[in-house]
């Protein structure tokens, strides 16, 4: 299904989220040594009837660990446990580190506190039987990476945390962050979105057993920043997108040029069958830094989305406020998606960056071309963008006068 397109004289809304009144849901808890200054940045998935929460927190020892709570109507937190159900156990997340207070270095990648390295910013996605975990791990002066691990269904919802043992899935001496796994399969292969700073990068992967030292993320696509737009600076995957009849919502997070130091929230619509192709996206932010605890915290002006949920008609949206709570805002889904739809874009796909095959993706737009059979030049028919195995972009198409192949390059 395409965006609808607005009509002339017809005044159009952008979607929005409205925040909780309850917010924050989660505040840091003095009587537990290990979230006593910060949770926030939380994951989230619907299971068994009610939102399960995975939180990044960070307390006496300045390292960061994931909490668990969970929600049965989204808004109010009915459970939340006493102890961390993901702890760092690798030197790539800080284990046998000197903490900062002992060393007396600040690192420049250290990011809402957390100095003492650990696991950061959460996602979850259930494939299956698996519920699969991205993170950012960091330990405490290197270039933060990306990390997984995952655990069966059962256990997670049992809360038996028998995680697999993580491995680093993004390459050495590069800041890559923000990743999250698309739900389901495209084409038999899973894919991964994460950042590379400024742009959301994609990659197409036959399996997620990763071994943590010959195998990295390449970035096969990219969703570049837009220049003269609240996404400028710096554009992020927030939870992993949801799969609505109108393609596939994603939630991402954005810094603008002109207001480089407040971090705000967008959405975008995907392909269904071609998730690096874009649909739609907000001109405006659906969420901004506003309320007092989005900037009374560890980080002034921070709205930081990693967890999504549609309950009945709902689209929930959790975040970490001002990198010290953690809050959730919603929209009624119809309207939002509605509004979304209107806000198209023209057949933007994602830049090739390091496509590993020949890639097609359809096309809607009208591609003029020079017919060599017919010399003359035709709007091609069944046109469809085309990256050769040189990364090099085209168009093909078919002359709808004499049925001849026809090809635009760049």
């Amino acid at each position: 299904m395409h965006p609808k397109k607005k009509t002339q004289g017809q005044v159009m809304l952008s979607p929005v989220l409205d925040r909780f009144e309850g917010n924050p849901i989660l505040r840091p808890d003095t009587g537990n040594w290990w979230e006593t200054k910060a949770v926030f940045n939380p994951a989230v998935i619907y299971e068994g009837g009610k939102v399960h929460i995975l939180y990044r927190a960070i307390g006496e020892t300045d390292n960061s660990l994931l909490g668990y709570a969970s929600s049965l109507d989204g808004f109010h937190v009915n459970e939340r446990l006493a102890n961390p159900v993901y702890v760092p156990r690798e030197s790539f997340e800080g284990v046998g580190s000197l903490p900062r207070l002992e060393t007396g270095r600040f690192s420049p990648f250290e990011s809402g506190g957390g100095g003492g390295g650990g696991c950061e910013d959460p996602r979850l996605t259930r494939i299956d039987d698996k519920v699969y975990l991205t993170y950012v791990a960091y330990d405490g002066h290197s270039p933060p990476r990306v990390a997984l691990s995952s655990i069966g269904i059962d256990d997670f919802l049992q809360k038996n945390w028998r995680w697999k043992k993580p491995v680093l899935i993004s390459p050495p001496h590069v800041v890559d962050k923000n990743a999250c796994i698309l739900p389901e399969k495209i084409n038999g292969k899973y894919v991964i979105f994460h950042r590379i700073f400024p742009n959301i990068l994609i990659d197409f992967v036959d399996d997620l057993d990763f071994d943590g030292k010959t195998r990295w993320l390449e970035g096969h696509f990219k969703i570049p920043v837009k220049s003269s737009s609240w996404d400028s600076l710096k554009v992020a995957a927030g939870p992993p997108p949801i799969k609505m009849k109108e393609g596939w919502l994603f939630i991402y997070h954005a810094i603008d040029e002109k207001d480089d130091l407040r971090y705000k929230i967008g959405a975008m619509l995907l392909d269904i069958k071609e998730p690096m192709r874009v649909l739609a996206r907000t001109k405006k932010p659906i969420l901004e830094p506003e309320a007092v605890y989005e900037n009374d915290g560890l980080k002034y002006g921070v709205v930081y989305p990693c967890g999504a949920a549609v309950l009945n008609d709902r689209l929930f949206v959790y975040y970490g406020g001002a990198d010290m709570v953690v809050c959730v805002a919603t929209a009624k889904i119809s309207e939002f998606l509605s509004r979304l739809c209107r806000e198209s874009e023209l057949t933007q796909i994602s830049y090739p960056v390091n496509a590993p095959t020949e890639v097609y993706t359809n096309t809607h737009e009208h591609i003029v071309g020079y017919c060599l059979k017919c010399r003359k030049m035709r709007e091609m028919k069944n046109s469809r963008h085309f990256i050769m195995k040189n990364l090099k972009h085209a168009v093909e198409g078919v002359c709808p006068q004499c049925r001849t192949k026809m090809v635009k390059f760049g």
